[in-house]
């Protein structure tokens, strides 16, 4: 497949060959999306920002399109040259490591700590302990496995991307094994990078919660706006342009709150996202390609113990 140039929402984006990098594909019969597979040599992925599981380069239901690429450039190290529901987690201990040692970021690996700046989700660190990843596929689901064996912090980390039998639904399931001697506490947020039909950002998208949101930050009164428990868009986004919040508030303590609506009024295509644990956080990003709710939540595991969770996407289509 040759790289094609196409305008999206006045930005030239230069589409990369994507048969070439390790892929698998998956079908229930309603959905069918293509993954790529982690690879620390040939991977589509090799930044030390995102788990490198998951990276979903398209998903097709009902004739829409929900995910694909949003950005203009392309190295396989570029922090955030990612598709679909990119997840991050926060880096373990990094302000107890001195300069010279090495952190962890699970599904990601031990990297190396060069200096005594904050850490930076946006900054390439050197890759010195990529564990060792396995990938099981099937026809509707693949599980990725990830081992990673370090001084203090050591885990068994799984992700297993499935589609549901008979309904138009994806289902990310997570387990985390603490194999260590220290208890791993951190964050973990879904990026969520929703490139919906193609359709620029701006009025016509819809972002709904189940509460009434507060919230400040760049572009809102001029790009989008929150009203009551939803986030719309006053114009399109232009290149270059960004509507961004850290921290929206009005969600409560108990995982019901964690349910999130993006619709394209456009050109009917909508998608429910749920997961069976609470909120810790919420924040929320757009720009001219993509627009990206991006929900945290916590993560404790004590030596030995292990957690699970789940988050859930239902495609479904408005009527008009």
């Amino acid at each position: 497949m040759k790289a094609i140039n196409y305008i999206f929402s006045g930005l030239t984006l230069i589409t990369m060959p994507f048969t070439k990098f390790p892929q698998t594909e998956i079908t229930n019969g309603l959905i069918q999306a293509t993954i790529y597979l982690p690879d620390a040599a040939k991977g589509y992925y090799r930044g030390t920002r995102f788990d490198w599981s998951g990276n979903i380069v398209s998903l097709e239901y009902s004739g829409h399109k929900y995910f694909g690429q949003w950005f203009s450039k392309y190295s396989p190290e570029i922090h955030d040259v990612i598709m679909g529901p990119a997840e991050e987690f926060a880096p373990l201990d990094y302000s107890e490591i001195q300069p010279g040692g090495s952190f962890v970021k699970i599904g990601v690996g031990a990297v190396y700590k060069q200096d005594d700046k904050p850490y930076t989700f946006s900054r390439l660190y050197q890759l010195i302990n990529p564990g060792k990843w396995s990938v099981k596929k099937k026809s509707d689901q693949v599980l990725f496995i990830h081992d990673l064996e370090d001084k203090v912090y050591s885990y068994h980390y799984e992700k297993t991307v499935s589609l549901t039998k008979d309904k138009p639904e994806l289902v990310l399931n997570h387990r985390l094994k603490n194999m260590g001697t220290r208890t791993i506490e951190t964050n973990v947020y879904d990026h969520n990078f929703f490139v919906i039909d193609r359709h620029p950002i701006g009025p016509g998208l819809v972002v709904k919660f189940p509460f009434n949101l507060k919230g400040e930050g760049v572009g809102f009164g001029e790009l989008a706006e929150i009203q009551g428990n939803q986030i719309s868009f006053l114009r399109t986004i232009g290149n270059g342009e960004e509507v961004k919040c850290f921290s929206l508030e009005g969600f409560g303590p108990d995982a019901a709150d964690y349910e999130i609506r993006i619709e394209n009024r456009i050109t009917g295509a909508g998608v429910k996202i749920t997961c069976n644990q609470p909120f810790l956080k919420l924040s929320f990003w757009a720009c001219s390609t993509t627009l990206c709710p991006e929900p945290y939540i916590k993560i404790k595991v004590e030596p030995g113990k292990e957690i699970s969770w789940t988050i859930k996407y239902e495609f479904y289509t408005l009527t008009k």
